[in-house]
């Protein structure tokens, strides 16, 4: 009994839906602020994010006549399951609640789902615009998801474990190879970029272009909760990237551990913002070349130094 009331708390509040609620909120807040302060502007109130949830929270939810009902409706939640589920197995206080050999990539699949369900979004929606925003969905997932994996498969060579705690602890205690993974890095950063659809990889739902793109017949909670999911997978994105190339919280536990996990997850959203801000948008096929192209180059060049590194 104790034990699943232990595993309710993990999930519900910390560090589950409540904490990660709370947290992607205030990040995308600072997302937004410093945004408009690079760009010269004001920027919204720090309550902005809260109000404008709450706001959709309490708006009408229209569903198109041709939509598959059930579909439509569990779609947002769907997205969120998965995103919450891959944070069991990240280290935030510690060690994960759940770990094995072989999580990270566990985590990298779960954390596919949402992209699933964007598309499954607009293809649902019987839209032209979110049918045509989910066609952009699906082919850039082949643009950034192979980079993503082949970025993280070197920190996993090196340590000679698939485990996210295992390469969290080697990292904090081998801290001479972060400087050796920047190239690997930066092919993490701009798949993740892709993966979360911000500039300069927002064709999916490009306002200019396709209106609102997969989330265009999409209102009231379901898209309040969408929105939700990709402020949440942002931090779990950030905290994958912490984890694998930046330590993690290593050997630290408790409040130790969660201040660096609050550290090192806001300086990789920092950076994310700073991505946004400084670089325009491009089209599907530039992005595709240029992940198959420099990204995954990247990512197979770090592959070899961490050969070199294991074999030597």
């Amino acid at each position: 009994m104790d034990g699943t009331i232990k595993l309710l708390i993990y999930i519900g509040i910390f560090p589950g839906f409540f904490f990660l609620s709370v947290y992607a909120t205030f990040i995308q807040w600072v997302d937004r602020k410093l945004s408009a302060k690079l760009q010269n502007r004001v920027g919204p109130p720090i309550y902005q994010p809260i109000a404008d949830f709450i706001k959709l929270i309490a708006k009408e939810v229209i569903i198109p006549d041709n939509a598959d009902i059930i579909l439509f409706k569990s779609l947002p939640y769907i997205a969120l399951a998965g995103i919450l589920t891959s944070i069991t197995m990240l280290p935030i206080t510690g060690s994960p609640l759940i770990k094995f050999e072989g999580d990270i990539v566990v985590v990298i699949y779960l954390l596919t789902i949402p992209t699933v369900t964007f598309f499954l979004a607009g293809w649902s929606s019987t839209s032209p615009y979110a049918t045509l925003g989910s066609m952009r969905v699906m082919t850039q997932l082949f643009g950034y998801e192979v980079p993503l994996f082949l970025s993280i498969a070197g920190p996993a060579i090196v340590t000679g474990s698939w485990s996210l705690y295992e390469i969290s602890k080697y990292f904090s205690q081998n801290i001479w190879l972060i400087p050796l993974h920047i190239p690997a890095l930066i092919a993490a950063l701009l798949s993740s970029q892709g993966k979360l659809e911000r500039v300069p990889f927002d064709a999916p739902h490009a306002k200019n272009e396709v209106v609102g793109g997969q989330f265009t017949e999409y209102s009231g909670r379901l898209l309040a909760f969408f929105y939700l999911a990709m402020d949440i997978e942002m931090i779990a994105l950030a905290a994958l990237i912490s984890t694998v190339f930046l330590g993690g919280v290593g050997n630290l536990t408790g409040f130790y551990a969660f201040i660096t996990f609050l550290l090192k997850t806001s300086v990789v959203c920092i950076i994310l913002t700073f991505l946004k801000v400084l670089m325009a948008r491009v089209r599907i096929d530039q992005m595709i070349k240029f992940s198959w192209k420099y990204l995954v180059t990247l990512s197979i060049i770090q592959i070899i130094i961490d050969l070199y590194i294991k074999l030597k």
